[in-house]
């Protein structure tokens, strides 16, 4: 499991460093929405244990992120607010027209679903949009990967106090090696860029953002777990080997980037 959890992770690293170096932000929102797309249906066939879920509306809202810079600057802040409403009438639009069929209940795990996945992926493509995007994508990337590194292996290995029973196999002494990966990843790569790219970032801060969004991360992870263990699945989907699902790989990173847009806005 350890070996090809590690060997996924090589294979893929090198792909999204290409895509995100090489990209350009519609590509990006693009490929952002179909990791929205694919992570929506993993959480839907989970949430369908206990609910019959407005799929349609969810897939529809994952459009919205590929196509978030064609929307003109000035309105770009107005039509994110406005569709958060808009997606609730929608849903309540659904009960109404079929007679209560469709529950309370349904259109909330709905709801939620598309704030957790499609929003807060949203924002990742939000960061990689702004004019030094493609350095600032780095620090959410490296933050949630680092910790995500270092949490597993030196929980797996020398964990020994158990943190919670929303996910049982996490340690203390993981999340505190989480952290600390995040440090460890961020800090050589605000070196690089500040030597090498031209940029002037405050170590002091970045130290802080890694913290803040490892911290972060990690609640995002136990967010996605505690999801799994209400409706009693190890892993959202097999999608990807030794990782489990999309959302599986990206729960960190969707929860943290909506902070790290806000953080590094600060910059």
């Amino acid at each position: 499991m350890v070996l090809k959890r590690l060997l996924t992770a090589l294979l893929l690293f090198p792909l999204v460093v290409i895509m995100f170096i090489f990209g350009n932000k519609y590509l990006i929102d693009i490929i952002l929405a179909g990791i929205a797309f694919l992570s929506m249906n993993e959480y839907f066939n989970a949430i369908s244990k206990v609910s019959n879920p407005v799929k349609w509306v969810g897939y529809l809202s994952c459009t919205l992120i590929a196509v978030i810079h064609l929307i003109p600057q000035e309105y770009m802040a107005l039509t994110a607010i406005l569709a958060v409403p808009s997606i609730l009438v929608i849903l309540f639009a659904q009960v109404i027209a079929t007679d209560m069929k469709t529950s309370f209940k349904d259109i909330a795990y709905t709801f939620l679903g598309i704030f957790y996945v499609v929003f807060f992926t949203m924002f990742v493509a939000l960061i990689y949009g702004k004019d030094n995007g493609k350095f600032l994508i780095w620090f959410a990337i490296f933050a949630a990967w680092g910790t995500d590194a270092f949490a597993y292996f030196i929980g797996k290995f020398f964990g020994k106090h158990k943190f919670s029973k929303v996910s049982p196999k996490k340690s203390i002494e993981g999340c505190i090696a989480g952290t600390i990966g995040s440090i460890i990843f961020i800090l050589p790569y605000t070196y690089f860029i500040n030597t090498y790219g031209g940029q002037n970032f405050s170590y002091w801060y970045v130290t802080l953002i890694a913290v803040i969004l490892s911290l972060l991360g990690q609640i995002g992870d136990f967010a996605a777990s505690s999801i799994k263990r209400y409706v009693d699945i190890k892993d959202y989907s097999n999608l990807i080997p030794g990782h489990g699902g999309m959302l599986d790989r990206v729960d960190s990173l969707i929860f943290l980037a909506p902070f790290a847009f806000a953080l590094l806005a600060l910059v």
